[in-house]
């Protein structure tokens, strides 16, 4: 079976954690900010002994030094549900002629694999929905090598086709995905501005409070626009085209694809979601290096 992660970036990945505000058990900043008191496996602290504390809690060689009861505190980690959002409508299937073997939709799923992965290592469960006309596929988070191997044989038969799904097929987004957990969107981003689409669903999660962030992913020729002399544009999804000269048109495709992108940008940061940009040309975990990585750390080549 394919490996989704170069070996490059999957040695970069070493230096990530995944991080949520919203996890259970919160109170500050640290790893996914799910750490809780109790009888765990990595000692924390002493505290004097409270009514109600279990007897195997407390130190008998302390107390038979101090004649005084202590209770020995762990932390622990409460387990972060990762779910992956993945888009795939026909849209997703676009790539760059310098590279027309890597599509949105292959970055989307390499992108998965990465942060399925990074939850994999820290003990945390993940699960998988993509999103398509026909409906929803999906894969309950769990932990493990196991869940690791069924996510990648989703991944690894999942295509993109038709245009955004109706909106009840979106039930099991409401019905599964519970609060505290972390819901990374995958996708172009750009959808029919209904109240069902991809903004819309993550503006809808986070208000329920559900801790979401989103890669929006571009092709380098949606970034660059270098096309010269006469195209036919078509939208892959409703089938609409667009004739024209590639140069004349360059300056006014710029300037509104840029406007549009601010928007985008403005409703995801009134809800508070954290977001950036991935485009086809870029390292893997790029992206995921500027959501879960040190602001001074430097970016990949």
């Amino acid at each position: 079976m394919k490996d989704f992660i170069p070996p490059s970036v999957r040695a970069r990945l070493r230096s990530l954690r995944l991080l949520s505000r919203r996890a259970v058990g919160t109170h500050g900043i640290g790893l996914h900010n799910s750490r809780s008191r109790g009888a765990g496996l990595e000692f924390a602290q002493y505290r004097a002994y409270e009514p109600g504390d279990e007897l195997r809690q407390v130190d008998w060689k302390l107390y038979a030094r101090s004649d005084r009861f202590f209770v020995r505190e762990a932390e622990r980690e409460s387990p972060l549900a990762v779910w992956l959002l993945i888009d795939a409508t026909a849209s997703m299937n676009q790539c760059d002629a310098a590279r027309p073997d890597w599509s949105r939709l292959d970055a989307a799923k390499a992108l998965a694999a990465c942060v399925a992965e990074l939850a994999l290592r820290q003990g945390d469960r993940f699960g998988l929905i993509a999103l398509r006309e026909d409906g929803v596929r999906l894969v309950a988070p769990a932990t493990g090598a196991r869940q690791r191997d069924r996510l990648w044989l989703e991944l690894h038969a999942l295509s993109a086709q038709g245009a955004w799904p109706a909106a009840q097929r979106l039930r099991p987004l409401w019905e599964r995905i519970a609060a505290g957990d972390l819901v990374l969107m995958l996708g172009d981003g750009f959808d029919d501005g209904s109240d069902e689409g991809a903004v819309a669903i993550a503006e809808r999660l986070a208000s329920a409070r559900r801790e979401v962030l989103s890669i929006r992913i571009l092709t380098a020729e949606e970034r660059d626009f270098p096309f010269r002399g006469g195209y036919r544009f078509r939208d892959p999804e409703t089938g609409e085209e667009l004739l024209g000269d590639g140069a004349a048109l360059r300056d006014e495709f710029l300037v509104r694809f840029a406007a549009a992108r601010k928007a985008l940008d403005a409703r995801l940061d009134a809800s508070g979601i954290r977001h950036t940009e991935y485009v086809l040309d870029e390292a893997l975990d790029l992206p995921l290096r500027r959501l879960f990585g040190a602001r001074d750390m430097a970016e990949p080549a």
